[in-house]
């Protein structure tokens, strides 16, 4: 048995180091007209990085006029108690006396935000909920205390229950100052979730009281990391790894040119003595698309690609599924998550054996938009991925793809930064020292994850997050960026004015967050870090560097709870760095607090093994077009789901609209039961697709 919560997987915002809501912003960039076409990209000076176009806007006072207001730009506002909230670009502003609604455009999904003199949250929280919906909320699922911070003293969030067939997400926070709080009400649709997830990250990140001072750093020089400091971080480390239940995990620091620490602390497997070291081997995920965009930018320094080139020009067999999207798609585009094409991740997950990076490539033809090119953030694996094999192709045409990326990147990266160990060869990686995936079960224990659900990221995904790396070797990488692209032994092997290129903010992820190409680039507490990260089931991954500091580090883990470790240790070394107000061992204690109730919450919902009534209403198998076939198989007492390149034994559930899920305990992925035209169906949803599996025969 498994990870039972399903996990997102993907970079920078799926995992981030200040605990934002994983899935991780209304706004057009500068690469873009009115018209839709491109424009041409911002340029100045090497080293330079370019901002916004829409800054936000400076901070107005709400007034009480029910008049919708509709935003131009992401837009600083005041409630009447003076807490500060940003409006994203497009969306609609009413207010209503105490009630402030954000409408997002689609017309389907708001933020409510309401101020109350309530004593308590629970009875805040229903004044709120009176005053946005005057009727009951959906039942309660769970109400966790966590720990305040930017300048809110206490905070409760709430979760409801919802079935899966509404199709909906109700988050509720309520926010402690003085002798007041302040209720958020995030009420989605998944379609409009998945899509601006960052606009609602956006709203939610900057709500703060206006008189609130953040700490900053801006001025400060970084302390040399001595023992003293380096042994605190270990420390923390370690207690990290017992407080979250994380197996084992590796890091490694440079600060002023040189690697100052490089370590691994746990095991690598449960169960087993074998230590995690400096040298051991972790998936390091969607950090690699920044070795992929690195690659675009050694072929743009030699002539073989532009920026700015259109992506059919480099490879003719490029089709999206919308024309003007096609004929809009820069060689840039494919890395800047600015496309408006949505994340489809199921077809690769459930049905990836034979996809070769001409499928993957041409699959894209059937991708539409579902923002416009540039308006909000939208992840892709497919694009990222598209724009490793295109690079591989320049680098050899009419060759495999998939080999001339790879060699590619062995020949350019990885061997010039001495990171022998380094690989995209799964086979090869696992037959030597690495690290094993781990995830929270239906108990909320730490167990064991099937490696082959990674496979179709490590596979035909492979240049947007298959490679493999140790601490030890992917700091080579990040003292690379933090020298402008000149290697430890004195090598430039891409100009400072492309490795900095990648650098420029294409689009808003949060309130002090964009993405560049490949990396995410937060300018927060008066500093500017640049980094990604990494998620695999059972494995979480990171790295960030100061650019002004000399400072640089990674963080590899073998769970997925290890994305809250990052998180508090990345802060804490912010702290040693700047003398900053450590409250590390307090979040770590709230993080590993939340994820036990969140997970323990769901297990009495959920039948193991699966109830004989559910059971009995399958069909032996199901098919789907595009994500294949499911074949139903009894194991013991437990129910199977066998779907070719993986398999999960199943929990049952009955929701509360009286419909019934088949509930995966690998992946947490849940099947709707159903029928259509007299036969037998289950239905798996993806933020803004659907796919309907059903009865064979």
């Amino acid at each position: 048995m498994s990870i039972f919560v399903r996990q997102r997987r993907g970079g920078s915002v799926g995992v981030a180091w200040h605990q934002q809501p994983r899935c991780a912003v209304a706004f057009v960039v500068a690469l873009l007209a009115c018209s839709g076409q491109v424009a041409p990209s911002a340029t100045g000076p090497a080293g330079v990085r370019q901002p916004l176009t829409a800054a936000i806007s400076p901070a107005e006072p709400d007034d009480a006029a029910d008049k919708p207001k509709p935003m131009v730009t992401d837009s600083s506002r005041v409630t009447a108690g003076g807490v500060r909230y940003i409006a994203p670009a497009g969306w609609t502003l009413v207010v209503q006396g105490a009630l402030i609604v954000l409408t997002a455009q689609d017309g389907d999904s708001h933020v409510a935000i309401v101020e109350s003199n309530a004593t308590e949250p629970d009875t805040a929280v229903a004044e709120a909920w009176a005053l946005y919906r005057r009727t009951s909320p959906p039942p309660l699922k769970l109400a966790i205390d966590l720990r305040g911070s930017e300048g809110w003293a206490r905070l409760r969030r709430y979760s409801y229950e919802l079935s899966p067939n509404e199709q909906r997400g109700l988050v509720v926070t309520a926010r402690h100052r003085t002798n007041a709080w302040v209720v958020s009400i995030q009420d989605a649709s998944s379609a409009t979730l998945g899509k601006r997830s960052a606009q609602f990250r956006l709203i939610e990140e900057s709500l703060r009281p206006a008189s609130h001072e953040q700490e900053s750093f801006a001025g400060k020089q970084a302390t040399l990391l001595d023992a003293a400091r380096l042994r605190k971080l270990d420390e923390l480390v370690e207690l990290g790894l017992e407080v979250l239940a994380v197996p084992g995990a590796a890091m490694a620091i440079v600060q002023r040119d040189g690697v100052v620490h490089a370590r691994g602390y746990g095991v690598r497997q449960l169960g087993q003595r074998a230590p995690v070291d400096a040298s051991t081997l972790f998936p390091i995920a969607s950090n690699t698309k920044a070795l992929t965009t690195l690659l675009l930018a050694q072929l743009v320094d030699e002539g073989k690609l532009r920026w700015d080139e259109l992506v059919a020009e480099a490879y003719p067999g490029f089709r999206l599924g919308d024309v003007a999207t096609t004929v809009a798609t820069r060689m840039e585009h494919l890395v800047c998550a600015c496309t408006g094409l949505p994340r489809k991740d199921l077809e690769y997950q459930f049905e990836f054996g034979r996809i070769t990076p001409q499928m993957e490539i041409g699959a894209l033809a059937q991708m539409q938009p579902t923002t416009k090119f540039g308006e909000t953030y939208q992840y892709s694996n497919q694009l990222a991925a598209a724009a490793g094999f295109i690079a591989g192709h320049v680098t050899a045409p009419g060759r495999n793809m998939r080999e001339s990326y790879v060699e590619a990147v062995q020949a350019r990266i990885f061997n010039p930064l001495g990171m022998k160990l380094s690989t995209f060869d799964t086979a090869r990686a696992l037959r030597g020292n690495h690290a094993a995936p781990h995830g929270l079960d239906i108990d909320a224990k730490m167990a064991a994850v099937d490696m082959a659900m990674n496979y179709d990221v490590v596979g035909p995904l492979l240049p947007a997050g298959g490679a493999w790396s140790s601490a030890s070797e992917l700091i080579q990488y990040v003292r690379l960026e933090l020298a402008r692209g000149v290697t430890s032994t004195g090598q430039r092997i891409v100009s400072e004015r492309n490795l900095l290129r990648r650098r420029h903010s294409n689009v808003r992820v949060s309130e002090f967050r964009t993405y560049g190409m490949g990396l995410d680039i937060e300018d927060r507490y008066g500093i500017t870090s640049i980094g990604h990260g990494g998620s695999l089931y059972g494995y979480r991954s990171q790295m960030r560097w100061l650019p002004e500091h000399g400072v640089g580090i990674v963080i590899l883990t073998n769970a997925d709870t290890g994305g809250q470790l990052m998180s508090v240790v990345y802060r804490f070394l912010l702290d040693l760095l700047f003398d900053g107000r450590s409250e590390a061992v307090e979040d770590l204690h709230a993080a590993a607090r939340a994820e036990r109730e969140s997970v323990s919450k769901e297990r009495p919902r959920l039948a193991v093994p699966a109830a004989d009534r559910a059971v009995a209403a399958l069909a032996a198998r199901y098919e789907h077009p595009s994500l294949g076939a499911i074949d139903v198989r009894r194991v013991g007492a437990a129910t199977r789901f066998d779907f070719g390149e993986w398999a999960s034994d199943v929990a049952s559930r009955t929701n509360d609209d009286g419909t019934s899920s088949l509930v995966t305990l690998s992946g947490g992925f849940n099947f709707v039961m159903g029928t259509a035209d007299g036969r037998r169906t289950l239905t798996l949803r993806e933020a803004q697709a659907e796919y309907v599996f059903v009865e064979a025969g």
